[in-house]
């Protein structure tokens, strides 16, 4: 019996669903699952999670006492909803929630390990274990550090908005758990620099480099599971067949499930210890270097770090519009 993509790939690859919408959680059985502050906005704007919103709310201004500024309630309700989201996630999915540190927080160590010890303990409080959270974390190099701090812990990181193969050494050298190399964002910037239309499945530049770094991970060992992330079609998804998880949105997730077609293996651990890969050695000045030369993971980290910022920003906006009509 012939069976569709979606089905073949969860056979070689751990499937992780790229949303914060429960429903469409439901509907694709992911083993994980992945938000954003950009899914998360989006999630808390949809009538049927109004419910979500609202409990975090009343909550936290509970847990601040009826004489506290609004702001005050609302700052504990925006640290409180993508750990709401996530538990209810968790009610789902057998495997792990990645849950994201304020991209606000991109460049600041402190900040950072701080911010996930606080989401965990969020987490640990409502009965979940620290294994089935991954901390989200942007790639910058003081995120990086921060990363390698929380995971001596025994807290799990996803390094987020990575774009270039020393954020990706980097994150191995520092012992991250997981990474999510972003192939669309990769694709979109080598469109717009080039002016090209279109590129063959093979040659996309965002394929190109998770290929890579996949091949890089399996051939010196490294225990970093390697996620692809934002995808633009499903050619782009099926050409990663065999990396170690794919993080799908619902669409895409749909469109493999409606397709009917073989799909072969294309990462493959074994295969990668025959390629002929040089060790790049790592610290902070190469990192550095190598960041400034690499002007697409320069420009798409900046990029990225700020549309997470305006995402955040619009939902402490809506959380401080609901919590007025609350208590109006």
């Amino acid at each position: 019996m012939a069976r569709n993509l979606l089905e073949q790939l969860k056979t070689m690859t751990v499937v992780v669903a790229d949303t914060g919408d429960i429903q469409a959680i439901e509907a694709f059985t992911p083993r994980d699952a992945t938000t954003n502050p950009s899914l998360i906005t989006a999630a808390a704007q949809m009538p049927q999670y109004q419910s979500i919103v609202d409990e975090t709310l009343t909550q936290a201004r509970r847990d601040c006492g009826a004489a506290a500024a609004a702001g005050q309630v609302v700052s504990l309700a925006f640290d409180r909803l993508a750990v709401a989201f996530g538990l209810k996630i968790l009610k789902i999915i057998p495997g792990r929630v990645s849950t994201e540190v304020d991209a606000r927080l991109s460049f600041d160590i402190e900040g950072t390990i701080a911010k996930g010890r606080q989401l965990i303990a969020q987490y640990e409080a409502a009965g979940v274990s620290r294994e089935r959270v991954l901390i989200k974390i942007a790639s910058t190099w003081e995120g990086i550090q921060a990363a390698a701090v929380l995971e001596k812990e025994g807290i799990h990181c996803n390094l987020t908005l990575l774009f270039g193969m020393h954020q990706a050494v980097a994150c191995a050298e520092a012992g991250v758990t997981l990474i999510s190399p972003f192939v669309g964002r990769i694709l979109d910037w080598y469109k717009k620099d080039t002016g090209r239309a279109s590129y063959l499945p093979h040659e996309d530049p965002g394929v190109v480099s998770v290929t890579q770094i996949y091949n890089y991970y399996k051939k010196f060992g490294y225990q970093t599971e390697v996620m692809g992330a934002s995808f633009r079609n499903v050619d782009e998804i099926t050409e990663l067949a065999g990396c170690d998880l794919l993080t799908i949105g619902p669409s895409l997730l749909k469109e493999l499930q409606a397709t009917q077609g073989e799909l072969p293996l294309k990462l493959d651990a074994k295969a990668a210890q025959t390629v002929a890969i040089e060790r790049i050695p790592m610290d902070q000045a190469i990192f550095a270097k190598m960041h400034v030369a690499d002007r697409m993971a320069n420009e798409k980290l900046a990029e990225g770090i700020a549309g997470f910022t305006q995402a955040l920003e619009t939902l402490e906006a809506l959380l401080a519009n609901r919590l007025k009509a609350l208590e109006a």
